[in-house]
Order: C-alpha cells, then sequence, then structure tokens
C-alpha cells in the first residue's frame, strides 16, 4: 500500500504532471510555499518510494513519422497475464501495453506503425504468441491532464471545474 501525500506532496505531483522539464524546484516551492531544498528532498523521498517512476516525453507519433496508432484488445488467461505482457512488450512498434484488473477483454495493447504493413508486422507477432486480439481501434487523438486529486490546495487551480471560490451559501 501507498504512503499518504500532504499538500507538498501533492503540489509536486501536480505541477510535475502538468510540466515536468519546464518546472523548476524554484518555481514548485513559489507555488507550494516551501524552500527549493524542501522540494528537491520530496521528489527525492517520493522517487525512493516509487511515487515518481520516472519522467518520460510525450511523443507526437505522427509528427514523428508514425502515422498509424491503433490499439489492439486481447483477452488472455489471467494467470498468463506477465508472461504474455512481457512478450508483447519485445514486438517493435508496441508503445504501451495494461494488463486490465477485471474483464475478459484483460491486455490493452497500443502500437505505432508507418503503415499498414507495420500493422500487420505487428498483428502477426501477437499471434505468433498464441494469442488473439479480439478487436482493433485506430486513435485519433490523445489527451493526458494531471490527476485532479493533485491540485493544489488553497490555489486558483484546486477546483476541477475551473471555477474559482465558490460560495455553497443559499441566497
Amino acid at each position: 500500500m501507498g504512503r499518504d501525500l500532504d499538500d507538498v506532496d501533492r503540489s509536486i505531483l501536480y505541477l510535475l504532471q502538468r510540466d515536468a522539464r519546464n518546472t523548476t524546484a524554484q518555481d514548485i516551492a513559489d507555488t507550494a510555499g516551501v524552500s527549493p531544498s524542501t522540494v528537491r528532498n520530496r521528489i527525492d523521498q517520493l522517487e525512493a518510494d516509487g511515487i515518481i517512476k520516472g519522467y518520460h516525453p510525450e511523443i507526437d507519433y505522427e509528427a514523428a513519422n508514425l502515422p498509424l496508432q491503433v490499439t489492439f484488445v486481447i483477452s488472455a488467461p489471467p494467470t498468463e497475464l506477465p508472461d504474455i505482457s512481457e512478450q508483447i512488450r519485445g514486438i517493435q512498434g508496441v508503445i504501451d501495453v495494461r494488463e486490465m484488473l477485471t474483464g475478459r477483454r484483460n491486455v490493452h495493447v497500443d502500437v505505432v506503425g508507418t503503415s499498414t504493413a507495420d500493422i500487420t508486422r505487428i498483428t502477426d507477432a501477437i499471434h505468433d504468441i498464441g494469442i488473439e486480439i479480439d478487436s482493433s481501434e485506430m486513435m485519433r487523438r490523445r489527451h493526458v491532464q494531471p490527476f485532479n486529486h493533485f491540485f493544489l490546495q488553497g490555489s486558483e487551480l484546486e477546483d476541477a471545474h475551473g471555477e474559482g471560490d465558490v460560495d455553497d451559501t443559499e441566497s
């Protein structure tokens, strides 16, 4: 089980999710009301605790000449998920594998390619593992945003609906 996060930890996580590359310890410190050294120590602790697992670029695959983005949905025996997931991650063009906790369709695989030949090669490689693809969906656009639980307490960013201070008393 994880550990409880305080307002400083949540502020750090929220701001890093918004733009980790361009957010400095000083920026976070100014927003969270603590010193930059406190921010650096907290980030080190969040990393050591496995809460922050890495910093990854958000890639526009279409701009990188990989215009086809497809999600395959697969049903796999639950006892074989770790092995199947590992094998699928070894296929060139696979960028994300999600093992689902519930449901028959319990593996979602995101792939990219430059042509239908790439997608066919990936499909064939998945079939070679001995599993069938239940469905495939082509992605149009993906929108990622910070988890709103990490909104900064007491700031204009706190309200998830973009409303500032809300007076919930009746007139």
